[in-house]
């Protein structure tokens, strides 16, 4: 009982643990990283670099996420700063990526696709 308590407690420090660095890790994105992800040539880009780093192992394809690999990333990803301080110091299972792994042009190139995602179908319900 106490492990399962502790794995989602563990999980909320960590983020509120993130939100509150963030201030000091987001004047490290560079000025002119690309993090409206509007241009449809950086969310193809994007694609070709989640595979390439291997993002998809664990959170899918299309970036939808798993209850036993990763969380869901797209259609509405976390804000750019949150996500690059995380993917730098994750405070869970996921490997850090370094800027000597993956630069910040890189990774906003992967937000770009995050956030072209299409939202998933609507699911009506079964009992009305």
């Amino acid at each position: 009982m106490v492990r399962t308590l502790a794995s989602p407690l563990l999980g909320v420090f960590g983020f509120a643990l993130i939100l509150i660095c963030l201030p000091a890790r987001a004047q490290n994105v560079p000025a002119n990283s690309k993090t409206a992800g509007n241009s449809a040539e950086n969310a193809e880009n994007g694609k070709k670099l989640f595979v390439k780093y291997g993002c998809y192992e664990c959170h899918g394809r299309e970036a939808q996420g798993s209850v036993m690999t990763g969380p869901r990333l797209g259609p509405n990803p976390i804000p750019f700063e949150v996500l690059l301080a995380y993917v730098r110091k994750p405070t869970r299972e996921m490997p850090p990526y370094t800027d000597k792994v993956v630069s910040d042009h890189d990774l906003a190139d992967i937000y770009a696709f995050l956030k072209s995602r299409p939202r998933p179908a609507a699911i009506s319900p079964l009992l009305k």
